[in-house]
């Protein structure tokens, strides 16, 4: 595949995924205050409980999706028509036999809503209509619309999005009328069901439509599988790596509350939304450049790989660098204009949430995007380990330090395993080279940052007026030009003393201008 067509494609699913995110941004603050308003905080509660609980379940997934969309990358590549149709029919098999599970253990988990939702002021039959019109939702998925990988490894996943978002953005349009008029629970769960099956409809329409030489059939898949063991293999490896991610990412706030008290992890928790709310924008646009890396590398070229790699990790560590910045610098006149002054937490923590969020930033998503590329998912000893470490030293220095200790503990696990084993682990079984470039090219980008740093905050302490205390439009003139400052000395040694953001800039632009 042409290495424009690779970026136009990334650029797509990048601008649909940014469209939908704001669109979609808008209207959840804009819903959750009528919902709340019409259909009370309990009912909320209620059907977000439901969800968690099924969200849970959804664990059986195991990874296979993720599994299959890596088998996809060759096969797509090279155009093997009977290939990924033998491929898709192995999934909707094992899609099935899932989604069985899911049915089943689903079946059981309702027998203990009454001890779950013990005297939470509704009807058991609201309760139960919820929890099974969201389960048949969600099996929907397993059932019907397993076909969709195919999209998003053919770096189409901005059809996805675009239907799946459209749907959603209708189906809260008609739950907003129908609990301002009506303030009927069950016409909102309702939408929900209706809408889960509008969605599979158009989307299966839409593959169709699209891959009309698609011709997978499950009941082939026990047959197929012993050809495609590696699904399997890669399936029980990824499945240790995303319940180590969960049990990274949930363990932070109980040990919070552990070393401090509720009320810190209110004030965390405010911080957090922030942080996650801008994770998701970056990562929306990075995802969409997924499914490009694995044809790329489909196509077995080491050193054009490589270099693409690090041209995504150039303008990932230029991204990071801006938003942490961004972040340090406005995320506390926000709070205080938001919901107060006495919301705001000691900087040291701030500076730690910054530091992880950084680290997360410009080691995660590209390095994971070439790591399953490769399909290198066998370091699950690894994924444990960081699990351990990060319970090992949040602990310890949790009982030091409080909450810096836990959330320094978190850095230390992060750092080892994101920073210092995962290029490793890259670029040994992936690229089959040394990561000294690599590491040399990080260290300069750091200095980059430190050297923008340094002097437009030397500047706002010397010459500019306005700390956090008092929001006055003279401290957000004198924060906005810091920033921009900022900005203007990191993107100068950006673009001009290193050759990979050139490259990147000049794709895109090529690109465009090739419309």
């Amino acid at each position: 595949m042409p290495q424009e067509s690779r970026v136009k494609k990334s650029l797509l699913n990048a601008r649909v995924n940014l469209i939908f995110y704001f669109l979609t941004l808008v209207l959840s603050f804009f819903s959750r205050k009528i919902f709340l308003d019409c259909l009370g905080a309990d009912f909320i509660g209620l059907t977000t409980t439901v969800g968690d609980l099924l969200r849970f379940l959804n664990l059986a997934e195991m990874g296979v999706g993720m599994a299959v969309g890596y088998a996809l990358y060759k096969p797509l590549y090279n155009d093997d028509k009977k290939s990924i149709n033998e491929i898709i029919s192995v999934f909707g098999y094992l899609y099935q036999k899932i989604g069985f599970i899911i049915l089943i253990a689903g079946i059981i988990l309702s027998l203990f809503i009454p001890l779950i939702f013990k005297g939470v002021g509704f009807s058991f039959f609201l309760i139960y209509f919820a929890f099974y019109s969201f389960l048949t939702s969600s099996l929907i998925g397993y059932f019907f619309n397993y076909k969709q990988t195919l999209l998003g490894a053919d770096q189409k996943n901005y059809v996805i999005t675009g239907y799946l978002q459209t749907s959603s953005i209708i189906k809260t349009i008609i739950q907003l009328v129908l609990a301002y008029y009506f303030h009927n629970y069950y016409y909102w769960i309702a939408t929900e069901l209706i809408f889960a099956c509008i969605f599979s409809y158009i989307l299966n329409w839409k593959i169709r439509k699209t891959y009309p030489w698609l011709d997978s059939v499950k009941e082939n898949g026990p047959l197929l599988l012993g050809k495609y063991k590696n699904i399997i293999k890669y399936t029980k490896q990824l499945f240790v790596h995303l319940l180590s991610a969960v049990a990274q990412y949930q363990t932070n706030n109980i040990l919070i509350y552990f070393f401090s008290s509720v009320t810190t992890v209110a004030l965390y928790g405010n911080y957090i939304i922030i942080t996650d709310k801008i994770s998701q924008l970056i990562n929306n646009v990075y995802s969409s450049t997924t499914a490009a890396v694995g044809n790329l590398i489909a196509e077995g070229n080491n050193e054009k790989a490589q270099n693409v790699f690090f041209e995504l990790v150039t303008l990932r560590y230029f991204i990071a660098a801006l938003v942490v910045v961004g972040i340090y610098t406005f995320i506390e006149p926000f709070i205080i204009f938001w919901i107060g002054e006495k919301y705001i937490l000691n900087r040291s923590i701030l500076f730690l949430i910054l530091l992880y969020l950084f680290i997360d930033s410009t080691h995660g998503e590209v390095l994971d995007q070439f790591v399953r590329g490769y399909g290198l998912f066998q370091d699950t000893w690894a994924a444990i380990g960081s699990v351990l470490a990060k319970l090992v030293f949040s602990i310890s220095l949790g009982f030091i330090w409080g909450i810096n200790g836990v959330l320094l503990g978190n850095i230390i696990a992060t750092f080892l395993y994101r920073v210092i084993w995962k290029p490793y682990f890259l670029y040994r079984n992936g690229f089959k080279s040394s990561p000294l470039k690599y590491r040399l090219l990080s260290l300069k980008y750091i200095l980059f940052i430190i050297i923008s740093f340094i002097p437009s905050f030397l500047v706002k302490d010397l010459f500019l007026s306005g700390t956090h205390e008092h929001i006055t439009l003279s401290s957000i003139s004198s924060n906005l030009f810091t920033f921009f400052f900022y900005t203007s000395i990191l993107t100068t040694l950006f673009y001009f003393f290193t050759k990979y953001s050139k490259t990147f800039m000049n794709k895109i632009i090529y690109s465009i201008l090739k419309k």
